[in-house]
């Protein structure tokens, strides 16, 4: 931007006082990566010369129904962006389950909370050239308070960057579905975290076919272990797991699968899947056996609190195949060990770097940076 541009403050017509080019990310489903390259992208601006500020107007990200936020997004974007902003200005509305039963009994205001976060908004852009939002889970949620993320680009005058998972053709109507939703506000799409037997009819048929309908397809990312999965070490911290053996923790786990079956059928099963890890009661020895015949299974979680026996241990010992320990029940270990890979997926500065590196590869940054 020039001088001239930094130092006049225009006034949009949805009454946004920043003059700066804004991004909304957003995405079709939860997990998509979203965070990764919205703070990638600010990075790859702010090393092109660019003043950049972050914003996350809905955070869907929570520890407790009451509201406690777990977002860790807005302090990872205030540390790799070195912004100087409140987390109630970076994340100004907190989307519990308790805030969405207020928000439906009409306890909030969906024009005053519009209000904050546009005041939020002006406060962290001014004097920048970019700023980077980020939108809530999916890019539908906040419809009860009328701040989806199409809201929310029109709040805040902003282009979208659409990020979208991709594994079979049928998932090209979702895609179809936002466009629509986005309108002429809609930079372009990314699809993200593509599996090796994706990526080639991805490129191939997709691609040609949502640009030939005016849908720009800015980049196609493959997928990639370290961004898609946990290791087991991370996921025992996170479950709070005790690690009966402790060889090959480094190991990622993309995937769950539960051991409620027979030996033998548990077997072919398991030999079906990769990167997985089985969830089974701690006193199911012939599924722990069945497991570790299993090239594919990269650990075992034994539910109840119950130790295996000495030779399942000294077996996956040998293999190295980790053996954790929870308390929990099965159910209850499946549902967290999900989140954690769902929501919790290595959000660090080395995921940024990552990022950053796949989308100079896979992607045309300078379309997708173009105002």
């Amino acid at each position: 931007m020039t001088d001239t541009d930094t130092d006049t403050e225009l006034e949009s017509t949805d009454g946004t006082t920043t003059d700066a080019d804004t991004l909304l990310v957003s995405s079709l489903e939860e997990s998509t990566g979203k965070t990764a390259i919205a703070l990638a992208l600010a990075r790859l601006a702010r090393e092109g010369g660019d003043s950049v500020g972050y914003m996350k107007p809905k955070g869907t990200r929570l520890q407790s129904n009451v509201g406690k936020t777990l977002d860790e997004d807005p302090m990872l974007a205030r540390e790799l962006l070195d912004l100087e902003a409140e987390m109630h200005d970076l994340e100004p509305v907190v989307y519990s389950p308790t805030f969405i039963e207020q928000a439906i009994r009409g306890r909030e205001d969906p024009d005053e909370l519009g209000e904050r976060v546009r005041e939020a908004f002006d406060e962290l852009g001014a004097d920048r050239d970019r700023m980077f939002v980020e939108g809530g889970g999916r890019y539908d949620v906040g419809g009860i308070v009328d701040l989806t993320d199409a809201d929310l680009a029109t709040l805040l005058d902003a282009r979208v960057l659409l990020v979208a998972p991709y594994e079979v053709p049928g998932d090209v109507d979702d895609v179809l579905a936002a466009v629509e939703t986005f309108g002429n506000r809609l930079a372009g799409v990314v699809f993200n975290d593509v599996p090796d037997a994706a990526y080639d009819q991805l490129e191939t048929d997709v691609v040609p076919f949502l640009e030939g309908r005016g849908v720009p397809v800015h980049g196609v990312l493959p997928s990639e272990r370290t961004l898609s999965g946990v290791t087991v070490a991370d996921l025992a911290d996170e479950l709070g797991a005790s690690m009966l053996v402790e060889e090959g923790a480094d190991a990622y786990v993309e995937r769950f699968t539960v051991g409620a079956m027979g030996a033998d059928s548990a077997l072919r099963h398991f030999r079906r899947t990769r990167d997985a890890a089985v969830i089974t009661g701690g006193d199911r020895a012939e599924i722990h056996t069945a497991a570790l015949e299993a090239p594919g299974i990269r650990c075992l979680i034994l539910t109840g609190g119950h130790r295996p026996s000495g030779a399942i241990v000294g077996q996956a010992t040998e293999k190295g195949v980790p053996i954790l320990s929870v308390q929990t029940d099965t159910l209850t270990t499946v549902d967290r060990a999900e989140d954690v890979v769902r929501s919790g997926r290595t959000r660090d500065a080395k995921t940024v770097d990552r990022m950053e590196a796949l989308l100079a590869d896979h992607a045309a940054v300078d379309a997708i940076l173009k105002p």
